[in-house]
């Protein structure tokens, strides 16, 4: 079998065992990403002479030294820190800022042997949920060139899907990682709230912003995922809970695990063939053993409005530091402070962008605060009781990932409501800080992937990715390549 169609853990395996160096592996990818991106555009920044600089050196280490991701190159969404490579968040107003440090999550990686490939495309600063958002360049699905990859972390989930690495991480605010997997066919999980640093990740909604792992399969995920996780006194909200061997537990017995459907949260505004994936998505895990049953979460039907009132709170707070004066993007036209300040973020921000800006400093603006984000807050807390009610009764939810597969680019640009619902099911796990992971569970009439979502309890990252992989052991959704990737 060639490299790029072998799993993490085929991977690791040779590299660990000396039967694949780590330039061999690296330059496999390096050759797919000259060759396949300059269509899809998942990169801004591949780092080809850094990962292969990386490359050699790990291959110079001997073997009782060597990590568990020995030699795996793994792509980095713009938007966490690696030294020495820009980190633009896919805005213009960063265009020119190098971190001095890796983030926590790349200090990790390296630490567990891996290589930085590169930093991917995504909506300016995460907002947004087709990539089309980007200040620089167009990342394309890869099964369908004139669709969306979805978003924020549309680059990454573009480059996994293309098999251009075997590996990459995104960011999930409100589904950037559940969302672009369903829609370009792979796996990705956004962990619990504090299972994984946010340190050296740009913040977007700092309540809502978490980090993870995307890759073909749940077993690749849960090795990413071990290599990631744990207490970082760097980041406050970072948890201590203990890290298990996410990848040694994905073949527990699970006994009969109860699932939660909460119908009434699904609604019948999902695309038929969504519908119908999903029916034999529930079908497969009763096939297995699993206990469906349905449940109810009441207050989720106010969850949209509830999320787009605090992320754009959290993120009017977040982004007013790029003024102009510190870092980043200042403008020449104006001599004035104030006036530079203004043309600064004007220049170096984009539409959207600056939508959630006003949106936000309108919620938190003096007569509408208690009559909006405090509201908010109230509905944000009952939305979590909803959850802990219904993890009373089962051990995971299921839930489409989203409503339909990827849509055409250009469809939504104009329309701003109906391109914030493509995130309807994606968002509930992010406001109440619950993990989430998105499989592949089967493809349209149109051959688009169309994934589904397992929520697990807080911390119980081990049930989620053993149901994924009991399904996936039975199921090639996730195998699958795009036409164009195949050579």
């Amino acid at each position: 079998m060639t490299l790029w169609r072998q799993s993490v853990a085929e991977l690791t395996k040779k590299t660990r065992g000396g039967d694949l160096s780590a330039t061999e592996l690296t330059n496999t990818f390096i050759d797919r990403i000259a060759a396949h991106d300059p269509t899809i555009g998942a990169f801004l920044d591949p780092m080809v002479e850094p990962a292969r600089g990386q490359a050699r050196a790990l291959d110079a280490m001997p073997a009782s030294s060597r990590g568990p991701l020995h030699g795996l190159p793994v792509a980095v969404k713009d938007i966490i820190s690696v030294e020495g490579s820009p980190c633009t968040c896919g805005s213009r107003i960063l265009e020119s800022y190098v971190p001095l440090f890796d983030a926590t999550i790349v200090e990790r990686l390296k630490r567990s042997g891996a290589v930085i490939l590169g930093k991917t495309n995504m909506d300016e600063f995460a907002m947004g949920s087709s990539t089309e958002n980007s200040r620089f360049q167009t990342t394309r699905n890869p099964w369908d060139l004139d669709r969306v990859p979805g978003g924020s972390s549309g680059g990454s989930a573009a480059a996994v899907a293309a098999r251009l690495v075997p590996a990459a991480l995104g960011t999930d605010t409100g589904g950037s990682i559940r969302q672009p997997a369903a829609l370009c066919g792979v796996t990705g999980l956004k962990p619990t709230y504090g299972r994984v640093s946010r340190y050296g990740l740009v913040a977007f909604a700092s309540s809502l912003d978490q980090a993870g792992p995307m890759a073909a399969s749940t077993e690749d995920v849960a090795c990413l995922l071990e290599a990631i996780a744990g207490d970082d006194p760097r980041d406050q909200t970072c948890s201590n809970h203990p890290v298990p061997a996410y990848a040694k537990e994905l073949d527990r017995d699970l006994g009969r695990p109860r699932i939660g459907i909460p119908r009434s949260a699904i609604g019948d505004g999902i695309d038929d063939d969504v519908a119908a994936a999903f029916a034999a998505f529930i079908e497969g895990l009763e096939a297995l053993g699993a206990e469906t049953r349905e449940i109810h979460l009441p207050a989720t039907e106010h969850a949209t409005s509830c999320y787009y009132l605090l992320a754009t709170a959290e993120a009017s707070s977040n982004l007013a530091r790029y003024d102009g004066v510190r870092y980043g993007r200042r403008s020449a036209t104006e001599t004035g402070l104030h006036e530079m300040m203004a043309a600064s973020r004007d220049e170096g921000l984009g539409e959207e962008v600056k939508r959630r800006i006003l949106l936000g400093t309108f919620v938190l603006s003096e007569g509408y605060y208690d009559d909006y984000y405090q509201k908010a807050q109230r509905v944000r807390s009952l939305i979590a009781q909803d959850f802990r009610a219904a993890f009373d009764q089962v051990d995971a939810i299921v839930l489409p990932t989203t409503p339909t597969p990827a849509f055409p680019i250009g469809e939504k640009v104009d329309d701003p409501l109906s391109m914030y619902l493509s995130d309807v099911f994606t968002i509930t796990a992010n406001l109440v800080g619950a993990p989430a992971l998105s499989v592949p569970i089967g493809l349209s009439e149109k051959g688009l992937p169309i994934g589904a979502q397992l929520v697990g309890r807080h911390f119980d990252e081990s049930t989620i990715l053993a149901l994924g992989h009991a399904f996936q052991r039975g199921s090639e959704f996730h195998s699958a390549v795009p036409a164009l990737a195949r050579d």
